[in-house]
C-alpha cells in the first residue's frame, strides 16, 4: 500500500508554526510531520504529514481544518511516496552523533569509534531514535550531565523507541532501567538493541501506555525520568510523572517544539518541578527539571 504526502509550501516561519499546529493535531497518533527546507535562498520551505493510502482523505480533512483560521489560502498539496527500502537507504547517509561523551553511530561506522567514547550502536529501523534528530542528541547530552552531578539509584525512560536512551542510561551506570513504550515493535526493537549493546540484561523493557502498568509501581520512584516524546501528551501526564519521581529527582524531557516550551515548563512547574537547563537544537528543546525537594 502506498505512503501519502500531504503538505504546504511557505516560508521557515509559517512552516515551523504550522508543523507546531500539525503535532498538537497528530502528535498522539502514528502519522509522521516534518519540516523541510526546499530553498534556502528564498526562504521556501515545506510542512508536510505522511499517512497511508486509505488515510489520506481523512487526514487532508483534517489538515484543511487546522489551516483554515490562520492560513486559509494556503493550498494543500499531494505527493506519492515511492517504494523504497529506506533503512537501507538512510543507512548509506547516516553518519555517527556526537553528544558529550556519547557516540551514536550504525554498524556500518564501527571503526569511528575512539577509545574514550561511550558508543551506542544503533542501525535505522523501525524504532524512533538513531541519536540524529534534535531531541535525542539533546536528552544524551543532558543524561551525562546529570549522571556526572547527582546520584542516581534507578532511571526510567518513558516512550523508548529504539532504546537508545535507556542504553545511554545503562551505559554510564550499573543501576536498573525501566524502559517503556506504547509500541510493541519499538519495544522489540530496543531490547534487540540492548542485546547488541550488551546491556540487555540491566534494562526491564515492557510494552506500556503512558503510566498504566504495574511497573512503574514496582520499581519506582526513580531518581531520573527521561521521556521524550510530544507536547501534548508531556503536558497531559505532568502530574503522574512527577508522582513517579523520587524526592530530589531529575526529569529530561524532549520532542518539544521550540515554540511548546512555555507550556510544557509552566505543566512541570506548576506540578512542583524547578527548571535547571534548556538544550536548543534545530527548532527542538531538551529541558531539564528537577524536584523543589532539592532545595530544602
Amino acid at each position: 500500500m502506498s505512503e501519502i504526502r500531504l503538505f504546504v509550501t511557505t516560508t521557515e516561519q509559517h512552516a515551523n508554526r504550522i508543523l507546531d499546529l500539525m503535532s498538537f493535531a497528530f502528535g498522539e497518533e502514528d502519522f509522521a510531520i516534518a519540516t523541510t527546507e526546499v530553498d534556502e535562498k528564498n526562504d521556501v520551505w515545506q510542512a508536510s504529514v505522511y499517512m497511508m493510502f486509505d488515510e489520506e482523505e481523512e487526514v487532508r480533512e483534517r489538515v484543511v481544518a487546522l489551516l483554515s483560521e490562520e492560513y486559509p489560502d494556503l493550498p494543500v498539496e499531494r505527493e506519492v511516496i515511492p517504494d523504497i527500502d529506506w533503512i537501507a537507504k538512510s543507512l548509506e547517509g547516516l553518519t555517527p552523533v556526537r553528544a558529550g561523551r556519547f557516540l551514536v553511530h550504525g554498524s556500518h561506522d564501527r571503526d569511528k569509534v575512539q577509545p574514550n567514547d561511550v558508543a551506542i550502536e544503533i542501525d535505522a529501523g523501525q524504532a524512533f531514535g538513531t541519536g540524529h534528530h534534535g531531541t535525542t542528541a539533546g536528552c544524551l547530552e543532558v543524561i551525562e550531565e546529570v549522571v556526572r552531578s547527582r546520584p542516581v539509584a534507578n532511571a526510567l525512560d518513558l516512550g523508548t523507541g529504539s532504546g537508545v536512551l535507556a542504553i545511554a542510561v545503562r551505559k554510564l551506570l550499573p543501576v536498573p532501567v525501566l524502559a517503556t513504550d506504547i509500541d510493541p515493535i519499538a519495544v522489540r526493537v530496543a531490547r534487540e538493541n540492548a542485546r547488541r549493546n550488551g546491556v540487555v540484561e540491566g534494562i526491564d523493557f515492557r510494552v506500556a501506555p503512558g503510566f498504566h502498568s504495574t511497573a512503574f509501581r514496582q520499581r519506582g520512584p526513580f531518581d531520573l525520568i527521561i521521556a521524550n516524546i510530544l507536547a501534548r501528551p508531556l503536558m497531559k501526564m505532568a502530574p503522574q510523572l512527577v508522582a513517579n519521581l523520587a524526592p530530589g529527582g531529575s526529569v529530561i524531557l524532549s520532542g518539544i517544539l521550540a515554540a511548546q516550551r512555555w507550556k510544557v515548563l509552566a505543566a512541570y512547574n506548576g506540578a512542583g518541578l524547578a527548571h535547571v537547563r534548556t538544550i536548543w537544537r534545530n527548532g527542538w528543546v531538551t529541558i531539564h527539571l528537577r524536584h523543589e525537594s532539592h532545595r530544602r
